[in-house]
């Protein structure tokens, strides 16, 4: 184990601080991190992420959260239970844009119901900071313009991988700084010698999609396997309340991929045990091929 900022300096030499290491093949598992929207003023009155936000020792009285995927929705939520005032700022018209529509509303319900305010479809003009005060300037074209004044700011609204400074140039390894190292199925990069997995490249951002992905790697970089990543099935859960669960394909997913689905659904009240735990909100959701038995993806 060797601590501290590695390069590639050329085919087969990686740097670690003062000490050049060789080797025959390598993994970049580098991960990501949050990135804040290049809001003017943003930076300079300060805001949290899902790492800093672990660290406040006092609760904010008044949050903002600006996105509402799953970390925005998780955190947002914790907070108003906590007893802070939130408000959510998101550009499109519903919070969790990439579950189906039907949970994603039963969600929103239910963070309405809890006192969370949900600001849809406005932009954020400016940010500035009046003392300890952080005033958002919003442009709202639905409701015109608005000042909001909170506490502290949540920022949930993306992440961007690791790749600054690895000098991926110096062995043709190709990427994006958007989107990360460009790999194949098997998470081989443009260099035969070198993979990578995890958020650094793979589409799912989950910690149990790195690991599958590790095994992956490991398999195909040491055995000579052929394991790929199109033939995981992934799960994944957003731990709001009510908690939202899928895997595979959703019924958009399987449109976009032009695969014919039937939808089977079945209401928690129609549950026996939903019923005698008296959380009956929710449903189960399946889709399978077009008149066939097998499931292409499911979300509860």
């Amino acid at each position: 184990v060797y601590l501290g900022d590695a390069a590639f300096l050329s085919p087969g030499r990686v740097a670690v601080g003062d000490q050049v290491l060789e080797y025959s093949k390598a993994v970049i598992a580098t991960g990501a991190r949050a990135v804040a929207p290049p809001i003017p003023g943003l930076a300079e009155a300060g805001y949290l992420d899902n790492e800093t936000v672990f660290s406040l020792t006092e609760r904010p009285r008044r949050l903002a959260v600006i996105g509402a995927g799953p970390i925005g929705c998780e955190l947002a939520q914790s907070f108003r239970r906590l007893g802070s005032e939130v408000h959510i700022l998101e550009r499109m018209d519903q919070i969790l844009t990439r579950e189906d529509p039907d949970a994603a509303a039963i969600v929103q319900e239910a963070m309405v119901r809890e006192g969370v305010e949900m600001i849809f479809e406005c932009g954020i003009d400016k940010v500035e900071r009046r003392g300890d005060v952080r005033v958002l300037h919003l442009e709202c074209p639905k409701k015109g313009r608005r000042q909001l004044e909170v506490d502290a700011i949540l920022v949930g609204a993306g992440r961007v991988p690791n790749v600054d400074g690895l000098g991926l140039e110096q062995v043709g390894v190709e990427y994006d700084p958007k989107t990360g190292v460009r790999v194949d199925d098997t998470l081989r990069t443009t260099n035969k010698r070198i993979w990578a997995v995890g958020d650094v490249c793979m589409q799912w951002k989950f910690t149990h999609a790195a690991d599958a992905g590790a095994k992956i790697v490991v398999q195909n970089a040491l055995f000579g396997g052929r394991k790929k990543v199109s033939d995981l099935v992934m799960p994944w859960s957003t731990y709001t309340s009510p908690e939202v669960a899928g895997v595979g394909l959703s019924g958009a997913d399987a449109e976009a991929q032009g695969i014919e689905v039937d939808t089977y659904k079945v209401a928690l009240h129609e549950v026996n045990r939903a019923v005698l735990d008296g959380d009956e909100g929710g449903f189960v959701k399946i889709w399978t091929r077009k008149g066939k038995d097998e499931i292409v993806g499911a979300t509860v």
